[in-house]
């Protein structure tokens, strides 16, 4: 006999009440609220109008005053974030009377982080700049903020790892997950990355939480700086698990370096394709042995 609508919903709800009472996962904590994404995602878009003024909008340009300007949206973008540090915090304490030390702690995490501005904004535009000198395609730095993912990416990581650093939960994954999706680009909030970072064209880049990048640095498409196993889980956690890549190095599509034991000498140059799981000396040429090419004429083709 065919069960009704109100039966087979009835069901439904008895077997997920069961589970949500079997599951604490399912049930946040009692009375806790975790962060807003949404919210998160219009602070960093705040947050780049006060480092890139101008580039988004009327709202953002500056006008006569610099000063108001970046001190009235400092102003408003301190009190957004340092609530949902607050609510990121208070959630992973899980206790409700932790609330007043919370509070403080959110409010020096803002200091700290706020006072590192002015050095993230530095930061941004020489990797500005490394994507200017290392495009061709490019006709102005500002064609490279206001357009390029690369950068765009590049900006949430260095937004993201600041507060990765001072030991926020949940927020700078956030944030660096909206970035994936936005972006194609998947850089951990971990990863340790030097100045004058470029990615080129970007989709489907992929950088591990413990991976370490020097300085002028140039990534392009597809390249993974990966683990070599995560079989071990979380016992693994804090374990150095990905590749350093030291200074001027540049990897170019679809190439893998995994292995946290892994070392791409200064100087040197990742061809295309290859898949490397050991170290590399400075100065070297890695490449892809090239497979057999075939390249026949419509003639051939007919016979």
């Amino acid at each position: 006999m065919k069960e009704s609508k109100h039966q087979v919903i009835l069901n439904t709800v008895q077997q997920l009440t069961e589970n949500y009472t079997t599951h604490e996962l399912l049930s946040l904590k009692q009375g806790m609220e975790l962060p807003s994404r949404k919210e998160v995602v219009r602070l960093l878009g705040q947050l780049k109008q006060v480092l890139f003024p101008g580039y988004y909008g009327p709202e953002s340009r500056m006008g006569t005053s610099p000063e108001h300007y970046a001190g009235y949206k400092l102003d408003q973008l301190y009190d957004g974030l340092c609530q949902q540090i607050n609510l990121a915090l208070l959630y992973q304490c899980g206790c409700e009377c932790c609330g007043k030390v919370v509070n403080q702690q959110a409010e020096e995490i803002c200091n700290q982080f706020f006072a590192q501005l002015p050095k993230l904004q530095e930061l941004l535009l020489k990797d500005v700049q490394a994507g200017f000198d290392g495009d061709p395609a490019a006709k102005s730095r500002e064609e490279i903020i206001f357009c390029y993912p690369g950068f765009y990416a590049i900006y949430i990581y260095r937004v993201a790892h600041e507060l990765y650093r001072l030991d926020v939960p949940f927020i700078p994954r956030i944030m660096s997950e909206y970035a994936h999706g936005a972006t194609g680009i998947d850089i951990n909030p971990g990863a340790t990355i030097g100045e004058y970072f470029f990615i080129d064209h970007g989709t489907g880049v992929v950088i591990g939480e413990t991976a370490e990048i020097g300085n002028h640095v140039k990534i392009y498409q597809g390249v993974t700086l990966g683990a070599l196993s995560t079989r071990g889980g979380q016992q693994l956690s804090g374990a150095k698990r990905h590749p350093t890549i030291c200074d001027h190095v540049t990897i170019y599509s679809g190439a893998s370096v995994l292995g946290g034991d892994t070392v791409i000498g200064s100087n040197s140059t990742i061809g295309g394709g290859t898949f490397l799981t050991e170290s590399v000396p400075p100065n070297s040429r890695v490449l892809a042995k090239r497979p057999e090419q075939m390249i026949k004429s419509p003639t051939e083709l007919s016979e």
